[in-house]
């Protein structure tokens, strides 16, 4: 069995205990941060934007391509929403909406031209896009507030309610991580998810069958990018502030370490990578290149015993018990 059928094996075959133990270790994960201080619920708030946007990615690879410009389409979900509602009097739901549409419309026309490019060559021309939006919302500045960025951004408010304290935005922030866990379980679950793992298994094996590998491909582009612009929507309402070099490359790479590390191919992969590398900034913060250090060995490391991330650790614990039992 390969690493990726591996790590994608449905929990619906796991012993009863053992799916229970799974549960009691989400629940008190998701839990805890309602219970502990300002800090730890800052780290889980940031952990939820984390994961919104890098289950956008895992889309993506899942596809068979790899963005290397998904900070770009963060950024066009925080400042068109911001935008929209500031210059056009929107409120939420139809600035944040705006900013989606906006990023999704902006992923069609690029995925339209650039995902037939293989390897790195999608990856060059995301890099490269990326870098472009980011110089684009430096020099217009009239607009964009340039490099001061754009302060005073007005806080969530969700029927009659302001999301104004760390915990009412916990709530929200982690009610949708888990929801577009479960979305993204039950996509892979149903042929169009399998169409999609065929694509990036073998391409032409995929178009042979009758599947458009241009088509899923972008449809995996376009909802990949839009999950990155909620992640962009929610994270201006929480931070309260948002500038270019909000949305650098290090984002990105930041992102895709935490896809490689919780695992590529399981859907948990976000959700673990998110909750294990958010709060490592904040141990390095007085030693930055020691965290650059340790991303690089972390990556070393995973890629050679674990090249199914962290989330395969779990099917082989659970693989092996079974074997023993039989």
């Amino acid at each position: 069995m390969s690493q990726s059928q591996l790590t994608a094996l449905p929990a619906v075959g796991l012993p009863v205990g053992m799916r229970a133990l799974g549960g009691v270790v989400l629940a008190a994960i998701v839990v805890a941060p309602w219970f502990a201080g300002s800090f730890v619920q800052h780290l889980a708030i940031l952990a939820c934007l984390n994961v919104i946007a890098v289950t956008g990615l895992a889309l993506i690879s899942r596809s068979g391509q790899l963005s290397f410009g998904h900070a770009a389409f963060i950024a066009m979900g925080a400042y068109v929403s911001v935008l929209a509602e500031r210059h056009l009097g929107l409120g939420l739901w139809l600035s944040g909406g705006l900013g989606i549409l906006a990023a999704a419309l902006v992923a069609g026309l690029l995925g339209g031209v650039i995902l037939r490019l293989r390897g790195v060559y999608f990856v060059l021309v995301t890099f490269a896009f990326g870098e472009l939006t980011r110089l684009a919302l430096l020099d217009w500045s009239g607009v964009t507030g340039g490099a001061n960025g754009i302060t005073r951004i007005a806080p969530i408010a969700l029927f009659g309610v302001t999301l104004d304290t760390r915990p009412k935005f916990y709530t929200l922030a982690v009610a949708i991580a888990l929801f577009l866990i479960v979305a993204l379980w039950r996509l892979f679950r149903k042929p169009l998810g399998h169409a999609i793992d065929s694509v990036a298994q073998n391409p032409a094996l995929a178009e042979s069958t009758g599947l458009s590998v241009f088509r899923l491909q972008l449809l995996a582009f376009v909802a990949g990018c839009a999950l990155a612009a909620l992640s962009g929507v929610l994270q201006a309402r929480y931070i309260g502030y948002i500038s270019p070099e909000s949305f650098n490359t290090g984002v990105t790479t930041g992102l895709i370490i935490m896809l490689v590390i919780g695992g590529r191919a399981s859907v948990w992969g976000p959700f673990i990578g998110a909750v294990v590398l958010t709060p490592l900034p904040e141990f390095f913060r007085g030693a930055v290149q020691t965290q650059y250090v340790f991303y690089g060995a972390a990556l070393i490391l995973i890629m050679r015993f674990l090249p199914g991330g962290l989330a395969s650790l779990w099917h082989r614990f659970t693989a092996g018990g079974k074997e023993k039992r039989a």
